[in-house]
């Protein structure tokens, strides 16, 4: 499994083996169930999570005590509440896994730590995570101003990989629906 995060991260850079048993050496291993929550919103982040299999949400509780969906993260993707792990801010938002998942740990002390060892290591990490936070936002971006029915098929038509895998009560959130309007969405498509 570790292994596989090396060959992640080797495919935007060159890692000579001494400092793939360096990286692995820092880097943890945890399973989540469907639902569990990994990281409570009001808290100080002090991890990032890889994603080997499953999928994670990032998820905040509205005033009605409603937890809302984000952005969901599968495999081979970073998920960590940024702002909250780079400045050791109290989080607005909190993650969940969206379904049984496993993942490489990278606690905050440990990846730096790892910077000071290997320094080019920042650069792309950071990197990978600021193009990935874009790309959420890209794809989050296309379902503004559609009716629900137009933000679910869209939903379907870039992210059918995370349909087929998590709850319609995630879906309806994520898609800022209720799960009645949701189903009836779905039985029209039939």
């Amino acid at each position: 499994m570790f292994s596989h995060f090396i060959n992640f991260l080797r495919l935007f850079r060159n890692i000579p083996e001494q400092d793939a048993v360096i990286i692995e050496q820092h880097l943890g291993y945890r399973t989540a169930t469907d639902s569990e929550v990994l990281f409570n919103e009001g808290e100080i982040c002090r991890e990032m999570f890889f994603i080997y299999k499953g999928v994670l949400r990032i998820v905040s509780t509205n005033e009605k005590g409603n937890k809302l969906t984000y952005f969901f993260l599968k495999e081979n993707q970073f998920c960590s509440v940024l702002g909250s792990f780079n400045n050791n801010l109290a989080a607005n938002e909190g993650i969940e896994a969206a379904c049984d998942a496993e993942l490489i740990v990278l606690k905050k002390q440990k990846l730096l730590a790892l910077y000071e060892k290997l320094p080019y290591l920042k650069e792309l990490i950071t990197g990978i995570t600021t193009q990935s936070l874009l790309d959420k936002i890209k794809v989050r971006n296309t379902y503004l101003g559609e009716d629900a029915a137009t933000r679910y098929r869209n939903f379907l038509l870039r992210q059918p990989d995370i349909a087929l895998r998590v709850s319609l009560s995630d879906i309806a959130s994520y898609l800022g629906i209720t799960q009645q309007s949701l189903s009836r969405i779905r039985k029209n498509m039939r």
